[in-house]
């Protein structure tokens, strides 16, 4: 019997989870480790953040779930890797602490066979001082619970705006190097649509801020998209998004400090400025969660299994090459660690090559460019393809990965959706293939035209709409839920 040990239970590290589970049956211990007790959907928080859907909408208990599928389960964060054992033991294991009220504290060692790393992100708001709802100024939509308290400040300022008074809302990143454009893209949206419902539009300055270069980078170095039979760039789809809208933009910035009712930011010419606000959603910049590694001996090896941002290093070329000269070759396909074959990482605990849009730096050094994006449709890939590896690793069919899901030979879509009623809203819609730019295959653009378009209208709200329970019926491995798509 092999066991697999996965460290996460977000998107990737729960299709991990329940395609071995389906595939592997219970010849084999498949076990999942988390330190939270609940699965959440992340693309629906922005609709919490706003009032739209509640907590229980976005999330379910883990523990029923695996129990019914035979996956066993453990409410524990992960503190070290020793994937060469130890003085006492040849086998490799994880030490993972329990976050469970009952073992609260307690550590265990958990050997295993084949060790998938899907912890996710550190939500890094130290990166700037005043960051985050956790002693800071500003709120966040990064979780279920962030996104309630978002609401409620949102709220409030509807409510103080129904006195006539006016409110001025900033929704945007809140570093320098911050990737997840996207959900606070969304956001903004929904905050502009919960001010029209409450009629106090009229009353609200509505800014968005980012360390893109121009709007629609997302940290994929721009898009152009196919829209109407023509192909226009994605700046001018973005910003005729902002401009329907009243909504003003700032880009090539990076905030610096929050103080309450004032952020600090510093734009690629070197500038620094001010901006009052009366409410901040600013996305936080994302790290490893601060796994460490050990050899046999006892030595710290983390500089070799991890990079310096703290992601785990698998089959990527991370060689330091000029801008021009990165290539789609350099992306990992099989997620495998370079220095142990039984190591996977997924989604965002994988270290990227290399950023997709360009690095640029402020005269006084500050790096002012998007990191790579890696959620979504991508993390749900490539957590399928490691689970089809280790199935057939497992199974003895190979003795080495075979199925490969580079972001380079991978699309994404993304949906923003304002609002959750079916008859009230409206979605930009936007598929992008590669989500790696590859300028071999197609030189003119670096993407597929035929597969890269973006539309806006009330199809798209509804795909949206119905993808949430689509994808949390599946999630709950609910039956027929192999069948569905990832």
């Amino acid at each position: 019997m092999a066991r697999i040990v996965i460290l996460g239970a977000g998107i990737s590290g729960h299709t991990v989870a329940r395609y071995l589970s389906l595939w592997l049956g219970k010849e084999h211990r498949v076990t999942v480790v988390s330190p939270k007790p609940k699965w959440n959907w992340i693309p629906s928080n922005v609709w919490v953040g706003c009032g739209e859907m509640t907590v229980d909408q976005v999330t379910f208990e883990l523990a029923p779930v695996y129990r019914k599928a035979g996956i066993e389960f453990l409410q524990a964060r992960a503190l070290s890797l020793h994937p060469e054992g130890d003085g006492t033991r040849a086998r490799p294991f994880v030490r993972v602490e329990y976050t469970e009220a009952a073992r609260l504290g307690q550590t265990e060692d958990l050997e295993y066979d084949y060790l998938v790393n899907a912890t996710g992100p550190k939500l890094n708001f130290a990166g700037t001082p005043g960051l985050g709802p956790e002693g800071g100024h500003t709120v966040s939509v990064c979780t279920p619970e962030h996104a309630l308290q978002a609401n409620t400040q949102l709220q409030q300022c509807i409510k103080e705006m129904k006195k006539g008074e006016r409110r001025r809302f900033v929704v945007g990143t809140g570093h320098g190097m911050c990737t997840c454009q996207g959900a606070a893209f969304e956001y903004i949206y929904n905050v502009d649509h919960a001010l029209r419902q409450a009629g106090v539009r009229e009353l609200a300055d509505i800014v968005w801020i980012s360390n893109e270069y121009e709007l629609g980078d997302f940290g994929m170095g721009g898009v152009h998209i196919t829209r109407g039979g023509y192909v226009t760039n994605g700046k001018v789809f973005a910003e005729s998004l902002m401009v329907e809208r009243g909504i003003s933009w700032i880009t090539r910035a990076a905030v610096t400090k929050i103080e309450p009712g004032k952020l600090h930011y510093e734009t690629l010419d070197g500038a620094f400025h001010e901006l009052d606000y009366d409410f901040a959603m600013l996305i936080p910049p994302f790290a490893g969660v601060g796994l460490k590694a050990f050899d046999k001996a006892g030595a710290d090896i983390t500089g070799e299994v991890f990079a310096p941002n703290g992601f785990m290093k698998v089959d990527a070329d991370y060689q330091p090459k000029a801008f021009e000269e990165w290539n789609k070759k350099d992306w990992p396909k099989t997620y495998e660690s370079p220095k142990y074959k039984n190591v996977f990482a997924v989604g965002i605990a994988f270290a990227p090559p290399h950023p997709i849009s360009k690095v640029m730096k402020s005269p006084s050094g500050t790096q002012i460019s998007p990191t790579p994006p890696r959620t979504g449709m991508p993390s749900a890939a490539i957590g399928k393809t490691v689970a089809a590896n280790i199935r057939d690793l497992v199974k003895g069919k190979i003795t080495a990965p075979v199925y490969t899901a580079s972001m380079a030979e991978m699309g994404a879509a993304c949906l923003a959706s304002t609002g959750s009623d079916i008859f009230k809203g409206t979605a930009a819609t936007m598929t992008v293939y590669p989500v790696v730019p590859d300028y071999e295959t197609y030189p003119e653009y670096g993407r597929d035209m035929a597969l890269t378009f973006g539309e806006i209208g009330l199809a798209g709200h509804w795909m949206k709409w119905i993808l949430h329970y689509v994808f949390m019926y599946q999630a709950q491995l609910r039956p027929g839920w192999s069948i569905l798509p990832d």
